[in-house]
């Protein structure tokens, strides 16, 4: 089963890192949240990625390019001219299709556009921007279970600001990042190839009329995920995810 990856988006509220780098290529932990969310999927065995560029693509292909130079040792002759990498090599065994599906095309576009290279099957869908530790098993399983055409993954958004827990006047739990109450789209879809057929040209936005359309026609299945899930919409939000990284606490890591 393949897995397609929408990774062309400007990220315009993380501008202080997207004007030089496509969103999917800012760095926690020194690798891009696009490696860290291939990983994820990695663990569950799939391996096989289709991946929509679009703002400043050609990084992201220069990324995968030059992916087995980077991770091994390299022999270089500089009297002929040549290197060499040798070695163990990466440890990802990934088969990565990329493929440019414009600047400007809307969410809907993109995975239209992507129809071609899914080979009329099942597929698995996510933004380049956020992880979780979701159990993509029993995600799938919840997927096959219903029949319809698409499932969604139900997260519980993070609030905003901390959440402190009174008595009286003393402070007794204190949450750094406490789960809002209410269910929003997590991305990390199941779809079928009939969802294409909602999805008119490139101005489509998936999250509107076609997730509408699905919802009216009772296509749409809602996967609960109570777990660990965060999206790289701001600079906080890098900020917390490196944060994790680097003390430990980085719960999407379930590859390790």
């Amino acid at each position: 089963m393949r897995v397609a990856i929408l990774a062309g988006g400007m990220g315009t509220r993380l501008a202080e890192e997207t004007e030089i780098r496509p969103k999917p290529m800012v760095e926690v932990g020194g690798k891009p949240i696009l490696w860290h969310i291939m990983r994820h999927y990695e663990f569950y065995g799939f391996n096989e990625f289709v991946v929509a560029l679009g703002y400043k693509g050609d990084q992201i292909r220069r990324f995968f390019a030059d992916f087995h130079t980077n991770s091994s040792n390299l022999r270089v002759d500089l009297a002929r001219g040549l290197a060499e990498a040798h070695g163990s090599g990466p440890k990802e065994r990934w088969l990565v299709e990329l493929i440019e599906t414009g600047v400007h095309t809307n969410t809907g576009g993109r995975i239209k556009r992507l129809a071609p290279y899914l080979d009329n099957e099942t597929f698995m869908l996510t933004w380049g921007d956020g992880v979780s530790d979701v159990n993509l098993d029993k995600l799938l399983d919840f997927h096959r279970s219903h029949g319809r055409l698409a499932t969604v993954t139900a997260v519980h958004p993070p609030a905003r600001f901390g959440q402190v827990e009174i008595d009286g006047e003393k402070a007794i739990d204190f949450s750094e990042r406490p789960l809002q109450h209410g269910w929003i789209n997590g991305a990390f879809f199941v779809l079928e190839p009939g969802i294409f057929d909602y999805i008119d040209d490139d101005n489509t936005q998936w999250e509107k009329d076609p997730l509408e359309r699905l919802v009216k026609d009772r296509q749409l299945m809602a996967y609960r995920h109570e777990g660990f899930w965060q999206c790289m919409d701001t600079m906080r939000d890098k900020t917390l995810l490196e944060n994790l990284w680097q003390t430990g606490r980085a719960q999407w890591r379930i590859w390790d």
